[in-house]
């Protein structure tokens, strides 16, 4: 083998491979975009065999890229055991890691754990992308991702997070302006905030039909965030998790013996990844953040003796 071929060439390589973008491979390896370039270039001349078709829109694997990306990830996991056993697990965890993770998720509970995570790994880099539509794994676009559904189908390791609830909520200057709501038919009479309905990419989060057949929400957003803000604002009804909503006091819980949704966080890895031990380290603390406050994502339901029900929550 030529001796200019290095590690160091492979991990320049992987990263084009999973981003497709030398800027954005760049990025994620604190180098230069003419960096990236030049080793990619260095190593095709040193394997003598051409890894990537140059276009307009990216860095596209060819058929022997696609083959040897298989071998750069096996020595990648191979070298980082290798480098774990050694170190006794102490200096490995390095790196950059890409979690892809739903809006509500990021914000309302991941976000409150940053510090934790980086006091414990501070060598790895962690890159939330909290956004409505998860990133794709099988594109590389993640390393790992926390989602309302497992993959049908694919090389991947997927595990349940954690189930959560929801529940329609209301503003109580809402509730006292408002009719009544002693039944779920009496819904139909009431403004809710909801998702913009051609925008809604996975069915988890289709909620209103689930509610009441024919429920159509009056104002309309692509984030969780922004439908809360409106809830508290009073422009509707709103159903929200638990977990993001249990701690504003403007916010009350309607119906709440009678609508209970349920639904379920699944942790999403590659198969070649997740023993990757900056990866596994990420998946750890998630699973064990999770173990450790799973209270707040279910709504605990009291005796009836204990919660004597009244005309209106809110009331």
């Amino acid at each position: 083998m030529n001796p200019n071929f290095t590690w160091d060439d492979l991990q320049f390589f992987l990263a084009v491979a999973r981003t497709g973008q030398l800027s954005t491979a760049a990025r994620r390896l604190r180098t230069s975009h003419a960096t990236v370039s030049r080793r990619i270039d260095r190593l095709e001349f040193a394997l003598k065999v051409r890894l990537f078709e140059r276009n307009p829109r990216g860095y596209v694997l060819t058929a022997m890229g696609q083959r040897f990306v298989e071998t750069a990830e096996r020595i990648e996991r191979e070298t980082e055991q290798l480098q774990f056993d050694i170190s006794d697990g102490m200096t490995v965890q390095r790196g950059v890691v890409r979690l892809s993770t739903l809006e509500g998720f990021g914000n309302f509970f991941l976000s409150d754990r940053l510090a934790d995570f980086a006091g414990r790994y501070p060598n790895i880099s962690l890159e939330v992308v909290a956004i409505q539509q998860i990133m794709s794994l099988s594109r590389k676009e993640a390393d790992i991702a926390v989602a309302l559904a497992p993959p049908k189908a694919g090389p991947y390791h997927a595990e349940v997070l954690t189930p959560y609830t929801l529940h329609v909520y209301g503003a109580r200057r809402y509730l006292a302006e408002h009719p009544l709501i002693r039944t779920r038919d009496d819904l139909a009479s009431h403004r809710f905030v909801g998702y913009i309905e051609d925008m809604i990419f996975t069915p988890g989060l289709d909620y209103l039909g689930e509610i009441q057949p024919g429920l159509r929400a009056h104002f309309q957003s692509s984030s969780i965030l922004t439908q809360l803000k409106a809830a508290c604002q009073g422009l509707g009804l709103c159903v929200l998790p638990h977990f993001m909503a249990r701690d504003e006091p403007d916010l009350e819980i309607v119906l709440p013996d009678e609508i209970e949704l349920k639904r379920t966080y699944w942790l999403i890895c590659h198969r070649d990844l997740i023993m990757i031990p900056r990866v596994r380290a990420v998946r750890d603390f998630l699973v064990g953040a999770v173990n450790e406050n799973r209270g707040c994502f279910m709504r605990e339901r009291l005796p009836p003796a204990s919660t004597p029900r009244r005309p209106l929550e809110g009331q």
